[in-house]
């Protein structure tokens, strides 16, 4: 009786924060944890890129290798949305909060790739050109 007690609360357990891991980020509850901090992205155990987040909601990115763009970040429909002057055009993510860190995942994207927060730094991003990573 007791193994099986023992089984529901660790089951119950883990629904609860399977569930919890599940619920996508609110815009003040991403502001807050990204305000201020330079954080380095992966996808599939490989460095995909790095962005800081300024206040206002205003961004620098990079892919890796590559040159920093900036931009501002927006909540539609429950979705942190990004906007780059290097394109225009808004690409949206569902961003999650659990014990393995923060994760992402690029709306409308069929494969399901998912990105993950592999390093933070308060420091800003070395940036080449006037203005950038400031």
């Amino acid at each position: 009786m007791r193994f099986a007690t023992i089984i529901s609360i660790c089951a119950a357990s883990l629904f609860a924060t399977r569930s919890h891991a599940e619920t996508p980020m609110t815009a003040p509850e991403f502001e807050a944890f990204t305000t201020g901090k330079t954080l380095t992205y992966s996808i599939g155990g490989e460095v995909f890129g790095t962005e800081q987040y300024r206040p206002n909601r205003q961004v620098v990115w990079a892919f890796k290798g590559d040159d920093c763009t900036e931009g501002f970040w927006y909540e539609e429909a429950g979705l942190i949305c990004f906007v780059y002057t290097s394109d225009g055009t808004p690409q949206c993510w569902t961003f999650y909060l659990d014990t393995s860190g923060l994760r992402a995942k690029f709306i409308g994207d069929s494969v399901g790739a998912e990105l993950s927060a592999v390093d933070q730094s308060p420091a800003p991003m070395a940036c080449m050109g006037p203005d950038l990573g400031v």
